[in-house]
């Protein structure tokens, strides 16, 4: 019962996710009237996507593990075992790209002049080293900041947030600094074009493969607290 209820949560979840990029720009660009690229309207726009991260924060909170990221249910499959592994990844991530597709194809038919979502604007290599190196860093971020600040809600946020939205910037230019193959999907899904060797490679296959790649040098070089105390208790006895 409670796998359903986090499939539910992850589905409404997506959903909100790839609706609330769309309405923070329609707030900014439209109602308070400022131009795209102007100064002052990026800093508006920057200073509600942080407010909109900690909200959905605070949903995966009261939620028990609700999600938007496949990349984040896929970094915490890795850990867990392999009824564990198969649940997050043959359930989890899908109901996420349905949750995803189902928010893009209403915010098309409610605004179509939003458009149709982030684009590959260089040659597939680029992109994909592009995307893979935004997934790399903001993995080893959450993981470090899950094992050092392990009950700190607000200051974890913070950091996660700021990087997060860093990190968007820094790539926005080039494929979107998205670092979400499920809202990714839901625009190519609209698009007609989910099922192309550049959307595959650069928005699925290369940041899964920076998912893995982080997870996996992030536990060989730091001892997580079970280990430093089990390797304490040994050398004392």
């Amino acid at each position: 019962m409670a796998g359903v209820g986090l499939l539910v949560s992850d589905l409404i979840i997506s959903f909100m996710w790839v609706w609330s990029g769309t309405l923070n720009s329609i707030f900014v660009y439209n109602i308070l009237g400022f131009g795209r690229h102007e100064p002052s309207g990026e800093v508006i726009k920057c200073m509600l996507s942080i407010l909109v991260l900690f909200f959905f924060a605070f949903l995966g909170k009261i939620t028990k593990g609700g999600a938007y990221n496949p990349l984040t249910v896929l970094a915490d499959a890795i850990s867990g075992d392999f009824r564990h592994f198969i649940f997050n990844v043959g359930a989890r991530i899908p109901a996420q790209v349905i949750g995803s597709i189902i928010g893009v194809r209403l915010i098309i038919d409610t605004f179509p002049e939003v458009g149709l979502g982030p684009r590959l604007s260089v040659d597939i290599h680029r992109g994909a080293l592009t995307e893979g190196f935004l997934t790399f860093t903001i993995v080893i971020i959450s993981l470090g900041l899950a094992q050092k600040i392990p009950g700190n809600f607000f200051m974890k946020t913070w950091i996660s947030s700021v990087s997060k939205l860093t990190l968007h910037i820094l790539g926005s230019d080039l494929t979107g600094g998205c670092m979400n193959p499920a809202s990714v999907m839901g625009w190519a899904f609209a698009r007609g074009d989910h099922i192309t060797k550049e959307h595959i490679l650069v928005y699925w296959l290369a940041p899964i493969e920076a998912t893995l790649l982080a997870v996996w040098i992030f536990r060989l070089v730091v001892r997580s607290p079970k280990e430093d105390k089990a390797d304490m208790k040994s050398k004392s006895e």
